[in-house]
């Protein structure tokens, strides 16, 4: 790997097929490298981690109920016994609307993504082609090298 590395190949791929999977050391801090890298050529970068994400689709594209957590106490209304429910904007769509005019997009950047179900990944793979200003990276897995594949061939792969 060189020692300072452009970044090019990697936002090229990401402009080509929509949706990456990466594998990065363990020890970290090369995501944090390229982030940086797609932010100097005109992107919005939102890092999210796959845990507890729950319907993906509904997440990132729809609005959605969540509830906090109820931390043992319970409410004394006709409602739930586990809280109320707040519902939440669609991240996504809430996020595009907001970028500036002259932006290349948005990078969706998910960490943990090997918990992922091949459904979501699936879905995942599919949003560019939905969204077109959104792109998504999803850490897929740890190598000794950062490196990138199309999100595809990760599915194929697991």
């Amino acid at each position: 790997m060189a020692l300072i590395t452009t970044g090019n190949g990697f936002i090229r791929n990401l402009e080509k097929f929509g949706a990456l999977g990466v594998y990065a050391p363990l020890e970290g801090g090369y995501e944090g490298r390229y982030r940086r890298r797609l932010r100097a050529a005109g992107y919005h970068d939102l890092c999210i981690t796959a845990r507890g994400l729950g319907d993906v689709a509904a997440y990132l594209m729809d609005v959605h109920g969540v509830r906090p957590p109820h931390l043992g106490k319970k409410s004394t209304s006709n409602g739930a016994a586990v809280g109320n429910v707040y519902y939440l904007p669609p991240m996504i769509t809430s996020h595009v609307q907001q970028l500036p005019p002259k932006s290349k997009g948005l990078v969706l950047w998910i960490i943990e993504g090997n918990i992922l179900s091949d459904q979501e990944v699936e879905y995942l793979m599919n949003l560019p082609k939905l969204e077109p200003k959104v792109k998504v990276v999803i850490e897929r897995g740890g190598d000794r090298v950062f490196r990138w594949t199309p999100l595809e061939k990760t599915l194929l792969a697991g």
